[in-house]
């Protein structure tokens, strides 16, 4: 018989309780009071407690085995304003259902075609930057590394080039991601019926991100002949259980959770490797003389990717201290107790990826960029999730092939042709929002 453990709380003003540490620096707080008060602890924000969980154990108990009593949190909620009802913010019966549908769209064979693109777009990168560099231009990495995100998705799913509508996409996308990031650090809004500004631009960029994908839906079911694409694959995908089909409301849902998180965090885990790269020259070098032995200057293919074994290595790493996706939301449906502690029903908890993936009780050196970490025999040693950059459990990412196939391929089409240096000497400042972005971006320029 388990016996009952205290839970400590984390100190806070009487009133705010610990909101303004949280908007201030969610990481550093966190990480303070992680050597306060250990694997476990709450957070008072206003009149809420935050349940913080840093243990793997416990993690994998609320991802795993015990997920049925866990669902998506508050911040989902309001993402679920504009991505719909679709696999990042659904539940129960209906979320099974959309994953069943969904699943086969995502496996490895399927993605062969995909991967073209994939290096398709790269190439039109590269020549880019090619421009780019002869000018001698600073740039930041980050936009570049969105644009070519983007691109690829938005062929991935449609098949066609839609750098007509890029920019409309890319700017509602932008408008609907600091409108959710605005909502989830101050819950306390304009009612979204308030014709205030802020309302106003997210309704406009949603209108506008709605049109697109609707048009796209529209006559993809007027074409007899339908390419290999996500969206054909959604479309095609029937539930085996009662022979439907996804309606035009689930395939619009599908696809905009695609589009924000099919580009958002690859983006990013892209920028801040390239971050890494310039921090660490040997690395650097190690991935040249592997992309030579395997491509010797060509452009990479599906085949290549499992030989680019140290290529997945570095951004195994490189995700490892800069997780895209920093935390994990969940809330507790009933009452629960994890190794002795007590959960409350509809306990909100933070499950907190960045933290764990840099504790030192899971990782020698922890804060030290050694991609050697993930070789295959030294993987096995790794903890079952003290690495989990993709959630886990049975709501794993289902675009985690796809992301690491994408990231490889970027990768290798880039650096067999440039090196990209920081022309600034300070600290990048991890801006933890919906995703973990460098603030203010990552100026580098092209050699």
């Amino acid at each position: 018989m388990s016996t009952e453990k205290n839970i400590p709380v984390a100190k806070g003003h009487w009133l705010l309780g610990s909101l303004l540490e949280m908007n201030k620096d969610v990481l550093g707080f966190i990480g303070e009071q992680r050597k306060l008060l250990g694997y476990i602890f709450y957070v008072d924000v206003l009149a809420f407690k935050v349940l913080v969980i840093i243990r793997p154990d416990y993690i994998r108990h609320v991802l795993q085995e015990n997920n049925k009593n866990y669902v998506k949190s508050f911040s989902y909620e309001v993402l679920k304003l504009f991505l719909g009802n679709g696999l990042l913010t659904s539940e129960g019966d209906f979320w099974r259902k959309q994953r069943r549908l969904a699943q086969p769209a995502f496996h490895k064979e399927k993605l062969v075609e995909i991967t073209k693109q994939m290096s398709l777009s790269s190439e039109k990168l590269a020549a880019k930057l090619e421009t780019v560099k002869q000018q001698q231009k600073e740039i930041d990495i980050t936009e570049y590394m969105n644009e070519v995100t983007l691109d690829i998705v938005a062929a991935a799913l449609f098949s066609s080039n839609v750098s007509d509508k890029m920019e409309i996409i890319r700017n509602s996308l932008t408008v609907a991601n600091e409108f959710a990031i605005s909502r989830i650090k101050k819950p306390i809004g304009w009612p979204l019926w308030m014709p205030v500004p802020s309302n106003l631009n997210f309704r406009k960029a949603g209108r506008e991100l709605d049109n697109i994908i609707y048009s796209f839906i529209e006559s993809r079911r007027n074409e007899k002949e339908k390419p290999n694409d996500l969206l054909s694959m959604l479309m095609d995908a029937v539930d085996e259980e009662t022979g439907e089909r996804m309606s035009n409301l689930q395939l619009r849902d599908e696809c905009m959770t695609i589009f924000l998180a099919g580009h958002e965090t690859t983006s990013l885990a892209l920028s801040w490797f390239w971050m890494l790269m310039d921090e660490h020259p040997e690395e650097e070098n190690k991935l040249r003389e592997e992309l030579k032995t395997v491509l010797n200057g060509r452009t990479p293919e599906f085949a290549d990717i499992p030989k680019l074994k140290y290529t997945k290595q570095l951004i195994e790493e490189t995700m490892r201290l800069y997780p895209p996706a920093w935390t994990i939301g969940r809330k507790s449906l009933q009452a629960d107790e994890i190794d002795g502690y007590k959960v409350s029903p509809e306990q909100n908890m933070m499950l907190m990826t960045y933290q764990v993936h840099r504790h030192p009780d899971y990782w020698s050196e922890p804060d030290k960029f050694m991609p050697e970490r993930f070789s295959d025999e030294n993987a096995k040693h790794i903890k079952k999730f003290a690495y989990f950059p993709f959630g886990g459990g049975p709501r794993l990412c289902i675009g985690n092939s796809f992301a690491m196939m994408e990231m490889q391929l970027v990768i290798a089409t880039l650096a067999q042709r440039f090196k990209f240096r920081r022309t600034e000497t300070h600290e990048i400042i991890k801006d933890a929002l919906v995703t973990m972005r460098p603030k203010d971006g990552i100026k580098m320029r092209i050699e």
